[in-house]
């Protein structure tokens, strides 16, 4: 297969270039023909159900298919959904760089106990929770940066697929029926726990497991859930009722990738149950594979503990997006390898913050001092930042590599080397589109990062600005004794004045 896809690519007629233009000039739509063509031999990848770092080979290349575990829409996401949203996120924007066409999938789970219960307590319609959440949802996804899935199916949008996938599993005699209710037989699925490397007796032993006289079996699973009074239910062969929240995922998953198909992703806190159980659902009704390669990103936590609702111990992604902006959250995120803990604090937050303050302000002087727009990306650097990212999507490397360019192109400028600050500019557009890093106006942002500074002092811009006409009135009387006591006193509130040759102007801090 490999070498069949090597041989596709480089016969390509002349792949954008002028001719002899092979490496010497690295062209945008070169470099990214480039990048799949030894994406396609190098990117490895953690797999859970192997347990190994694998190469990554599409099953249908250039196509990929990728199923991600979405929200279930009873609450606003906190951190640690935003952790799951950026990965994806990346995953899905560095294979389309590198030439795949991806079909991305994430789905919403609307309806679910916790989402009756809080419809409940609320005294509101679970429809009218779930459209509420959404919209919040939207609204965080937007202010980290994420693109959008290719499709975003909603679980209550798919009951047909779902009760066709439980009488399958029926007819197989891998599920039977208790009182209205539907449960997996894990008996009858011999390789039940091969994902998250247990075997059946032991979770018998270590588990808490309600006990149900209906079950077979303590690990048997819900795949239907017989109507209860002010739920929502569905008619089904077995009575009125809904689906269990495992048998939502195989059912999307396979009618919009088929099985089996390429990446399985979803939070480390998922490999089991959920995504036990999908396997055994879907590779139980359909005789195959139902997905090649698992990606599991790592928790979020709290000192040693889960950030959780549950807990209460957890910041929405609206509170850090306002505390910090949504594009210090997702650089907080990338910041540390998707597979291990990362460890949440507010002051953190504040330190990508910074980070990213620095990013944007070097973008803005390279624009003012008239960087080549039409300059190409250092190849150098992309190759770099491609063997990063082949490396299990190490973006903390990546982003060494992001930093790296920046210092430069800051030298670039203060050394008066205009020559270079074209393709520095180029490439760290470039890696924006990947990490989605530093690829906003940097004027807008460094703008909005000085209006929610304001915010979080209390201050407003009239004050601000009153205090540099103080300044501006004893600099002009030479009293520089008072220029130099509210600067000072500014400084103290997080903010940096700089007089320059177009007056005196002022940014957060750094």
């Amino acid at each position: 297969m490999i070498p069949r896809l090597w041989k596709t690519l480089v016969c390509w007629p002349d792949c954008g270039r002028r001719k002899n233009e092979r490496v010497n000039r690295p062209q945008r739509f070169f470099a990214r023909q480039f990048c799949f063509v030894g994406t396609a031999l190098a990117l490895r990848v953690h797999n859970t159900l192997t347990g190994k770092i694998e190469a990554f080979v599409p099953l249908h290349p250039p196509k990929v298919g990728m199923y991600v575990c979405g929200v279930t829409v009873y609450d606003r996401s906190h951190v640690g959904h935003a952790r799951a949203l950026v990965t994806f996120d990346v995953v899905f924007r560095y294979l389309r760089w590198c030439g795949y066409e991806v079909t991305f999938v994430r789905n919403f789970t609307d309806v679910d106990d916790k989402i009756i219960a809080r419809a409940q307590q609320a005294g509101i319609s679970t429809a009218e929770l779930v459209a509420a959440n959404l919209t919040a949802f939207d609204e965080d996804v937007r202010a980290l940066g994420c693109l959008r899935p290719t499709k975003e199916p909603r679980a209550t949008e798919h009951i047909p697929e779902m009760v066709a996938l439980i009488q399958k599993l029926i007819d197989r005699g891998l599920a039977y029926v208790a009182d209205g209710d539907v449960y997996f037989c894990v008996e009858k699925f011999p390789s039940y726990g091969k994902l998250s490397k247990r075997r059946l007796e032991d979770m018998i032993a270590g588990a808490r497991v309600d006990v149900d006289e209906r079950k077979r079996h303590p690990m048997d699973f819900a795949l239907w859930k017989a109507s209860k009074p002010g739920e929502p239910t569905w008619p089904s062969p077995w009575g009125p009722g809904r689906p269990g929240w495992h048998i939502e995922c195989s059912a999307m998953a396979t009618k919009y990738l088929g099985q089996p198909f390429d990446i399985h992703g979803g939070g480390a806190d998922l490999i089991f149950p959920h995504h036990e159980n999908e396997i055994a659902q879907s590779e139980g009704a359909h005789g195959c594979e139902f997905a090649r390669y698992w990606l599991h990103n790592g928790l979020v936590t709290i000192g040693a503990e889960k950030m959780s609702k549950s807990l209460g111990n957890f910041m929405t992604v609206a509170e850090a997006a306002a505390r910090s902006g949504g594009e210090a959250v997702r650089l907080f995120v990338l910041g540390t390898h998707y597979r291990s803990p990362l460890d949440f604090a507010p002051e953190r937050l504040d330190d990508a913050a910074r980070a990213l303050g620095r990013i944007y302000d070097t973008l803005a002087r390279a624009d003012d001092a008239g960087a080549d727009p039409t300059a190409p990306p250092d190849a150098v650097r992309i190759q770099e930042f491609r063997e990063a990212m082949d490396d299990d999507f190490n973006t903390a490397r990546a982003l060494a590599v992001l930093f790296d360019t920046i210092r430069d192109l800051n030298r670039a400028m203060d050394e008066k080397q205009t020559t270079n600050l074209g393709p520095l500019r180029a490439t760290v557009r470039e890696l924006s589109t990947v990490l989605g890093i530093g690829g906003n106006d940097p004027h807008v942002v460094l703008e909005e990062e000085k209006q929610r500074h304001l915010r979080s002092q209390g201050l407003s811009p009239e004050y601000v600005a009153n205090k540099l006409a103080e300044r501006t009135e004893a600099r002009r009387r030479r009293d520089f004794a008072t220029a130099d006591r509210i600067r000072q006193e500014l400084r103290e509130r997080g903010i940096a004045v700089e007089d320059t040759p177009q007056g005196t102007v002022w940014k957060v801090a750094r």
